[in-house]
């Protein structure tokens, strides 16, 4: 994954002043520009008044001096990056899908502040993490763990090799370990008219799920010699088994849609899911060299 400008939305709320401090640091680590775009909504009435253009002149000025005071921040903590920031009147989510393709990287707050309290993922975050035609990161306040391994959710569809590609390059960037992790359900049947269930024998499956992953992994372990590489095959929703993970992460990676997902949608509920309940940022991988819901 070839990022050469990384985009982030900035709002003034806890969870994007967390974003803006993890998209300097990836800006960094992939010696790309960063953008701070902050959107504020214009004032829309049917009649102009002498009020209402002092009002859109005093908005304009405060986004600038969010801009502004975020630009610096990025320069005291990475002085080497090429930072600037940019304001804009169009609809944060639309201006931030707008940034998003190829070569770059849009990175979001869980949650902006105009949202309610109780929600753990914002309507901008999760549109732009669904129509976005590039990867996206959502960051949340708390940052997850500085010393975890990035963890990658594997399973089988066809965007598990651009997944991989990803968290393994993330990992090499951060000489940290990764953890592949494929959940898969117990496969029951039930035989006869008595309606009594055969169940597989759990050893024997684990031991099947281990050693496929060990092959799809293969090619990765020979690219990335230096990744110290753990996989992971465990039974239960793909879900919860990586939200689990995310509890000790640093980093969690999932392609864009799953192999039981519909043809026309960006992005897969199992995705979705770790946009909400994650302890750590989700980063999204999708291909924007596959077009509009490009990945898994």
């Amino acid at each position: 994954m070839t990022i050469r400008d990384i985009v982030v939305g900035l709002d003034g709320s806890t969870e994007s002043d967390a974003a803006l401090r993890w998209a300097a640091h990836e800006a960094q680590r992939h010696g790309a520009r960063l953008t701070v775009l902050h959107a504020h909504d214009p004032v829309q009435h049917a009649y102009d008044t002498p009020l209402e253009e002092v009002y859109e002149r005093g908005l304009v000025h405060i986004a600038k001096v969010i801009v502004d005071s975020a630009v610096t921040e990025v320069r005291s903590l990475e002085p080497t990056v090429w930072v600037h920031g940019e304001t804009t009147s169009t609809a944060a989510a639309a201006a931030l899908i707008r940034a998003s393709g190829a070569g770059a990287m849009v990175v979001v707050g869980s949650r902006g502040r105009g949202g309610f309290t109780g929600l753990l993922l914002g309507s901008v975050s999760q549109h732009v993490a669904t129509h976005a035609a590039g990867p996206v990161v959502v960051v949340r306040a708390q940052p997850g763990q500085a010393d975890g391994p990035v963890v990658v959710g594997v399973d089988e569809s066809d965007g598990t090799g651009h997944a991989l590609d990803v968290a393994f390059e993330e990992a090499a960037l951060r000489d940290a370990g990764i953890v592949v992790l494929h959940a898969y359900l117990p496969d029951v049947r039930t035989w006869g008219l008595d309606l009594l269930p055969e169940v597989e024998d759990e050893h024997v499956r684990r031991t099947i799920e281990l050693d496929r992953l060990n092959d799809i992994v293969e090619p990765w372990r020979k690219r990335f010699p230096a990744v110290d590489v753990e996989v992971a095959a465990v039974d239960g929703q793909a879900a919860a088994r990586l939200i689990d993970a995310s509890a000790t992460a640093r980093l969690m990676v999932v392609g864009s849609r799953g192999r039981g997902g519909f043809t026309g949608l960006l992005l897969g509920s199992v995705g979705l899911q770790l946009l909400h309940h994650a302890g750590c940022p989700v980063l999204i991988a999708r291909d924007s060299s596959m077009g509009p819901g490009g990945g898994a």
